[in-house]
């Protein structure tokens, strides 16, 4: 593993191309581009802090004005990384500008609704704005340079998604204080083409299936109950555990091929639904305790200084049965999270990751049989760790590759395609050391390409790559 020296960011404001070839990064108010092979400056844009009419009326009428609200707040690439936004969304503003072309760029204007999110549409040429108060979201068509509204938006972080072909836009709604869904045809300016009511009286989020045939909608924290609906809004099924609900869902995540359901809530408790039933065909209690027959990998004490925080080191492996460290009764009580803190299927399906906040230093990895296999899923490996674990990632290329951080000046790597001796793949797992002084690695992403990944610290980052060998 290579690693570039660090550069500055704000807001964790770091994104690869879809291609992998540039990475985007925004400083307060300053867009740069790097070739993310040799980070070198590409293009770097100001952003325009000049204020909208509207703008100007709505300052003149406060007294609240600060620095900050010209800093960027979200940034984006268009599908083809042909263009790249910038929003501010303090000052109501969308900037968009060409990467081949550094005089071309357009602005949007959110005006007195406000702006509190911005992003791009898969076809890469039409822009999604949420306003303020969840009044209403804008598509704005750099082709049409024209508008569409869809009215009352219930969350502008999970409440919508796209299909994956990008044709349909499902989103949830609240008209006349009920919940609803509007499906949205992409392909003729969002036009309106199913409206139904939810069985949900406060919807907390949705998730539609792969194949687009599902969405999945579940209450909030108070009441664990989640839904299962088709796009013409007929309910299909509902799920809530008959005993110990806890208080409510945390993490609901679709298996790749769209056949399973993994559910999570306030216990250490993940319900497996198939979909022929919508009722659990497994559920996988996380416990402390874990049995002989799993691989337990434990990372080594003072792994850092006796490396000085340079080069890699692998995890000490364990045999089991052992017990693995839980956070005391007393600090659970008072703690605001419990529960399932993280659920992600790898690319494949074939392994569950699991992080509960009970055992925040430790990694659970399950085992999903294919298709042509008995359902069985189990328990395979287990990663230990010093720290809390604070992030955790699949490779989005690699079947079983994964990397993770937790807080220090490294970052930790797992995977199943080491190959031994006997030229069989063997699991590996390893430590790694970032050499940047007064780095701490707060978050980790992959390139789409899974040859590499940014780590992110407060107000800096640095990228790590493979380093092929000739």
């Amino acid at each position: 593993m290579d690693f570039t020296e660090s550069y500055h960011h704000s807001a964790s404001l770091v994104q690869f191309s879809p291609g992998a070839q540039f990475l985007l990064a925004a400083l307060y108010d300053t867009l740069t581009v790097y070739r993310s092979d040799t980070l070198c400056i590409s293009r770097s844009w100001s952003i325009d802090l000049s204020p909208s009419p509207t703008q100007t009326f709505l300052q003149a009428s406060s007294s609240k004005s600060s620095p900050s609200d010209a800093s960027i707040t979200h940034i984006g690439w268009s599908c083809d990384s042909e263009y790249i936004l910038a929003a501010c969304a303090k000052r109501g503003s969308v900037h968009v500008y060409k990467l081949r072309d550094e005089q071309w760029s357009r602005r949007i204007d959110a005006g007195a609704e406000g702006l509190v999110k911005a992003e791009w549409a898969p076809d890469g040429r039409s822009i999604l704005c949420f306003s303020e108060w969840g009044i209403r979201v804008t598509i704005w068509s750099l082709i049409t340079k024209s508008a569409v509204y869809i009215q009352f938006p219930i969350h502008p972080d999970r409440g919508y998604a796209f299909r994956a072909d990008g044709r349909y836009f499902v989103m949830a709604e609240r008209h006349k204080s009920k919940d609803t869904v509007g499906v949205y045809d992409a392909t003729t300016s969002y036009k309106l083409t199913r409206h139904f009511p939810l069985p949900t009286s406060s919807l907390a989020s949705l998730a539609l299936s792969p194949t687009g045939n599902y969405l999945a909608v579940w209450e909030g924290l108070l009441e664990f109950r989640v839904h299962i609906v088709t796009l013409t809004g007929d309910k299909l099924g509902s799920f809530s555990p008959e005993s110990d609900p806890g208080l409510g869902i945390r993490h609901v995540t679709w298996h790749p091929s769209g056949t399973f359901l993994a559910v999570g809530g306030c216990n250490d408790k993940i319900y497996i639904l198939d979909s022929s039933t919508w009722s659990p065909a497994v559920t996988l209690d996380i416990s402390s305790r874990v049995p002989a027959s799993t691989i337990v990998w434990r990372e080594p004490l003072n792994w850092l200084e006796a490396t000085f925080g340079r080069g890699f080191i692998s995890y000490e492996r364990l045999q089991g049965p052992l017990t693995v460290p839980m956070i005391r009764s007393e600090q659970a009580r008072t703690s605001q999270k419990s529960g399932v803190a993280q659920i992600e299927w790898n690319t494949t399906g074939s392994l569950l990751l699991a992080r509960v906040e009970s055992m925040p230093n430790v990694i659970y990895l399950y085992d999903f049989p294919s298709p042509q296999e008995r359902f069985s899923p189990r328990l395979r490996t287990v990663l230990i760790h010093s720290q809390p674990v604070l992030q955790a990632r699949w490779n989005p290329v690699r079947r079983n590759s994964l990397v993770l951080c937790c807080g220090g000046q490294s970052v930790y790597e797992w995977s199943d395609e080491w190959v031994g001796e006997n030229g069989i793949e063997e699991e590996m797992a390893e430590c790694i050391g970032v050499p940047t002084e007064n780095f701490n690695t707060r978050e980790v992403r992959w390139a789409p390409d899974g040859k590499g990944f940014v780590l992110l610290d407060k107000d800096q980052f640095c990228c790590g790559f493979e380093v092929l060998s000739g």
